[in-house]
């Protein structure tokens, strides 16, 4: 008998596929409204329930577990919205492996598995991301050719028209598109990109709506959500103040969302023992998320209350319907007719209460589900839940007005679905802080009659979201502490800030007049990715810039292992000894008087002067003068992507603030390791203690002193194919040995330091094993307590002479 049973049930799931395959039972099918392979699995065990919540449950906890995975093993830079990050690297920062093949790989595949699952996730921030992978894979191409491509700049340019095509092809809204990929990504755009933009949105959304037609599923090249509203009078200017209190409450749903998904993300942070639990086992959570929403939106279960058997996309076409639900027989004179989906009709519950039900049980659903370790966006569930939100409002109004709001003796009835259109627009709008997002929904619906009514909702939503939450994206982007720049705000006190009152002032810094041990001290104790050039200990005149790959390249070359064979043989040579030669890849083992003979010629190598004619000297790095306001600095900072800026007075080098100090200024932070913001107004204070000379005297007396100062040259850019010296054949980094490891060993980002230090922290131990040098170093032998461990000692020593140490909780 269990046998028959068995094959009867597979019998019943084979021929459920057949008639799908053949669409003859749409008519009659409950559950036509399900994914395609959720719906003959579903489908063809209808005879029993708990088989049919095995298959509802199994098919979703499959794909979110294969994305979770897949994604984590191929690149767990995947993971995600993608906007964040691409907004991040817009803005100038390098992101290791966000934009590699493997990472194109691993979003497409565990993309495409995620939304196959069906749980309330949206793609339009993954698919920015696949288009700015596929700018960055093909610009990597095309320079091997030669060419403009070759140019780094033009990489920005390539990306943000990449963005651009992500929200195009998305939608097939290559307009809203371009303005929603400016606002989410740029603080300040490039005009000669507009074009660029349109250009390639406009193609990529073509090509998205050609192949839907290819494929059978539109007869035409058509708006993806396409409404039928009332042309001539869509909407009642008495219905004004309904979109705009639609528009308000929007803006505190969106700006609830973003705080709801913050939330738990941090909570689940805080709690050390999920959260260690988590990282061993990653793909616990994403299969109990997917099992618990799934078993929610069963449909014979709680999910018939709220509609649970519908997908997104026919979520949103039923709620753009322009027939009222509430009542029948009232939208006659429509073109467009049809009954009340199932869906939405239950016999024990009205249409409110399902409306409800699906906003507040999607609401938090997406929240959570969106903190997935899987390739999603938010976008898509924001704006249903807009949508479903709207049309409540709408139908409430159709309820309330029954025949209509009576104008001129012409009575007309109120559309729901625009309400419908308004609402997503606004919450979407709310929880992005864009407008863009009303131009989307135009170019969505294909239909621009509630174009007042959207504008009024959006703008409104904007307003309150603005002053309560930052941005979703703005909000993934603290939570995963990526370098990032915030807005000022509206608080006055944060516009009588200066430059001085956020600064670092312990500097470290270089002289003319420093030795290769002071670059050697430079390298080890600290992580800085530049390094001031000043004149002196004594005058700190600000000459310029060097950075981390420069001096390690002039270290080595000093330090260079043909330069300590050649000193070999000459003592030999004058002894009257043969010094035999080694093969450059094997270290020669040499007796203990060899090794003195080495370190003691190190320790004079050390000791004499760098030469700075052969390297490149940045001569003009960034500065700001220290009574530089906070709202200047942070303009500037945004406007040319800046990452840190020297502060100066009279030429003289005071300090360095970098987007750590601006950031913490601008929140009105301050911790323990970060720098303590002065009183507003203390630079006008501490005015009164200045010198009484004045800056003018001060800058000729400088003139007069520098006018026969020899600086160190500033070398041509590299040639290829000529170069004036090059480092001897025996040295082990040479200059773009250091330039290379400097950039692939260096992490993303650290938050608890500031974004001045170098990304590559080596450590101490492991960096005197790199130096060329085949003897044992006397800092690793008599001093390996000062180099072993990192201790306040080494600290202390100055990088040039004279230049003081960087005090407790101040950033290097």
């Amino acid at each position: 008998i269990e046998k028959l049973q068995i094959t009867s049930k597979c019998r019943c799931i084979v021929y459920s596929l057949i008639r799908l395959s053949k669409k003859k039972t749409k008519k009659r099918c409950f559950f036509i409204h399900t994914n395609g392979s959720q719906k003959w699995m579903y489908g063809g065990l209808h005879s029993n329930m708990l088989l049919q919540y095995v298959a509802w449950v199994t098919y979703p906890v499959v794909l979110i577990t294969f994305s979770a995975g897949f994604t984590q093993i191929l690149a767990p830079q995947a993971v995600g919205s993608g906007i964040p990050e691409m907004k991040t690297i817009l803005r100038g920062v390098v992101l290791k492996e966000y934009l590699t093949f493997k990472t194109f790989v691993a979003k497409v595949i565990g993309l495409t598995c995620a939304l196959g699952s069906g749980m309330p996730l949206g793609k339009e921030g993954p698919f920015v991301h696949v288009a700015s992978l596929c700018a960055a894979l093909l610009s990597k191409f095309m320079a091997l050719f030669g060419g403009i491509y070759m140019v780094r700049c033009r990489n920005t340019e390539m990306l943000s028209a990449a963005c651009a095509v992500g929200v195009g092809c998305c939608f097939a809204a290559p307009i809203g598109g371009v303005l929603f990929s400016i606002e989410v990504t740029s603080t300040f755009f490039a005009v000669r990109n507009y074009w660029r933009g349109f250009f390639a949105a406009t193609f990529s959304a073509f090509i998205f709506r050609v192949l839907a037609v290819w494929n059978k599923d539109e007869e035409t090249i058509t708006a993806l959500f396409k409404t039928r509203f009332r042309l001539d009078f869509p909407f009642d200017l008495q219905e004004l103040p309904a979109f705009a209190v639609l528009g308000i409450t929007s803006g505190f749903g969106g700006a609830l969302y973003v705080y709801l998904n913050r939330i738990i993300v941090e909570s689940m942070r805080k709690q050390k023992t999920i959260n260690k639990f988590l990282l061993k086992k990653r793909l616990v959570y994403p299969a109990v998320v997917t099992l618990l929403i799934s078993t929610l939106t069963f449909p014979p279960g709680f999910g018939q209350f709220m509609a649970g058997q519908l997908t997104q996309h026919e979520s949103l076409v039923l709620l753009f319907d322009n027939q009222t639900w509430y009542k029948q027989g009232v939208a006659e004179e429509f073109v467009y007719s049809s009954h009340v989906p199932q869906a939405w009709k239950h016999p024990q519950v009205s249409v409110f209460i399902t409306l409800l039900l699906f906003i507040v049980m999607k609401f938090w659903m997406s929240a959570v589900a969106t903190t997935m370790p899987v390739p999603c966006g938010a976008f898509m569930p924001v704006f249903l839940i807009g949508a479903a939100f709207g049309r409540l409002v709408g139908e409430s109004m159709a309820a309330v007005f029954p025949d209509g709001i009576h104008t001129d003796s012409t009575v007309y009835p109120i559309v729901p679905g625009g309400y419908a259109v308004v609402g997503a627009a606004a919450l979407s709008g709310a929880v992005t802080h864009t407008v863009s997002t009303a131009v989307i929904v135009f170019e969505l619906t294909g239909q621009i009659s509630h174009i007042l009514p959207v504008m009024i909702a959006v703008i409104l939503a904007n307003a309150v979201a603005q002053s309560l939450q930052p941005s979703l994206y703005d909000s993934i982007i603290r939570i995963q502490k990526l370098p990032y720049l915030p807005e000022l705000g509206w608080g006055q006190e944060k516009y009588n800030i200066r430059v001085e009152d956020i600064m670092v002032r312990d500097v470290r810094y270089i002289t003319l007049s420093s030795s290769y041990r002071d670059l050697q001290e430079a390298l080890i104790t600290g992580q800085l990715k530049t390094l001031a050039l000043v004149e002196s200990k004594e005058s700190m005149i600000l000459l310029g810039s060097m950075e981390r790959s420069q001096l390690q390249s002039l270290l080595s070359q000093q330090l260079s292992r043909a330069r300590r064979l050649e000193y070999l043989r000459e003592r030999a040579q004058d002894n009257g000894t043969h010094v035999p030669t080694f093969p450059q890849d094997s270290p020669p083992r040499t007796g203990r008087g060899v090794r003195f003979l080495i370190a003691e010629w190190e320790e004079q190598q050390l000791e004499e002067a760098v030469n700075f004619n052969n390297c490149k000297i940045d001569p003009a790095p960034f500065q700001l003068v220290e009574r530089t306001s906070l709202h200047k600095t942070h303009t500037i900072f945004s406007l040319l992507g800046l990452d840190h800026a020297y502060v100066t007075s009279t030429g003289r080098l005071v300090g360095v603030v970098s987007l750590k100090e601006l950031r913490k200024a601008i929140e009105g932070s301050v911790t323990v390791t970060g720098v303590k913001v002065r009183p507003p107004l203390a630079s006008f204070r501490d005015s009164g203690n200045s010198s009484s000379v004045s800056e003018v005297t001060e800058l000729h007396k400088l003139w007069s002193r520098h006018r026969s100062l020899p600086l160190p040259r500033e070398p041509n850019l590299p040639d290829l194919d000529d170069q004036t010296e090059q480092p001897s054949e025996g040295s082990l980094v040479n200059e773009t040995e250091c330039t290379e490891l400097s950039s692939q060993n260096s992490p993303l980002h650290t938050d608890d330091q500031s974004e001045l230090r170098y990304a590559d922290a080596t450590p101490q131990e492991d960096y005197l094993a790199q130096l060329p040098c085949d003897c044992t170093h006397p800092l690793k032998d008599g001093g390996s307590e000062a180099v072993g461990e990192q201790s306040p000692a080494p600290m202390e020593k100055v990088v040039s002479e004279g230049s003081p140490s960087p005090s407790k909780g101040q950033p290097e």
